[in-house]
């Protein structure tokens, strides 16, 4: 069986090491190549039994959907989530109105366009965050806010950085999780701690926290709660991860308040997978699992969706 590994290009060092990584793990079961995804790249994956998608946002988040796109004109089989899935789950105003529509708790939100105003914060404190951005870009210091003034300040400057729209959501105050689904499989809940952090800096994932001060951030997992939370978690984590009709390993992000309310804030469907690094690989090391065996597994996931191999009786 032929596996073709696509990346986006250039690659910065941990693409670079991520791309490897997985070739690596799949070189032992599989004949494995690599790809950049370019126009050139469309024609030429039509010889392959399954693409590892790993175009993920590299400056541009929409990127993601482009690759599933085009695979699924072409018929090509492809580990991760469809274009729907991932359009969706790009913006995260469409991902919050499903999850209310479902009547699973997020917190209260609004967006504003280029162009619009916003002239009333009914909660606080709110923070304010790009809709179409991962990695934490667009969110600083001030971006959480307490007042009108300051919450029009925060969505001008999205709108100038990033020219798309802002949204202005319900600052949770609570203890921050992350929980990886792969296949079918909830991975242990991991806690991210921010109470480790230099005074000077916020207690919670803006930019420069998440970029570079992950070494003073705490990872606590498995997460330390309750039987009782951690089922209700992992519930609910399925549960976005059928209603948004994701596809074999995503993350997922919640928040607890103070009075033990579980609250979605938000999904990745396509997280990295950089070994040591990546929350998700974390996870699965919690679970006993090995770097290989989370690339493995989710190769399985895409193997039995698509039934590969079935039709020569090779599974």
């Amino acid at each position: 069986m032929r596996i073709t590994v696509v990346h986006d290009i250039p690659l910065d060092f941990h693409h670079q090491e991520m791309v490897n990584s997985v070739m690596n793990s799949l070189e032992k079961g599989f004949e494995v190549d690599s790809r950049p995804f370019e126009i050139d790249t469309v024609g030429r994956l039509r010889g392959t039994d399954l693409v590892f998608n790993l175009t993920t946002d590299m400056g541009n988040v929409e990127r993601q959907v482009h690759l599933p796109a085009v695979l699924d004109l072409l018929g090509v089989p492809f580990t991760g989530s469809g274009t729907t899935a991932n359009a969706l789950c790009i913006n995260k105003t469409l991902t919050k109105l499903i999850m209310k529509a479902y009547g699973i708790s997020t917190p209260e939100f609004f967006s504003v366009r280029p162009g619009d105003t916003a002239d009333n914060l009914p909660f606080r404190p709110a923070i304010v965050k790009p809709v179409k951005e991962g990695g934490a870009k667009g969110i600083w210091k001030d971006s959480v806010v307490e007042s009108v003034d300051d919450m029009q300040k925060a969505v001008s400057r999205i709108h100038e950085s990033f020219e798309q729209a802002a949204l202005v959501e319900r600052f949770i105050e609570g203890r921050e999780f992350t929980v990886g689904i792969v296949g079918s499989e909830v991975l242990p809940i991991m806690e991210i701690d921010f109470s480790s952090l230099p005074d000077h800096l916020e207690t919670f994932y803006s930019y420069r926290v998440k970029q570079f001060h992950g070494d003073e951030t705490n990872y606590i997992c498995p997460a330390k709660i309750s039987q009782r939370k951690e089922t209700a978690i992992s519930e609910l984590s399925m549960r976005v991860f059928e209603v948004l009709d994701l596809k074999d390993y995503c993350r997922i992000d919640f928040k607890i308040d103070e009075e033990g309310k579980i609250y979605f804030l938000e999904v990745n469907s396509l997280p990295l997978l950089v070994p040591d690094y990546s929350d998700i690989v974390k996870m699965a090391e919690a679970k006993g699992w090995s770097y290989g065996d989370l690339i493995n597994r989710i190769v399985a996931s895409a193997i039995n969706r698509y039934r590969i191999g079935e039709e020569n009786g090779s599974l």
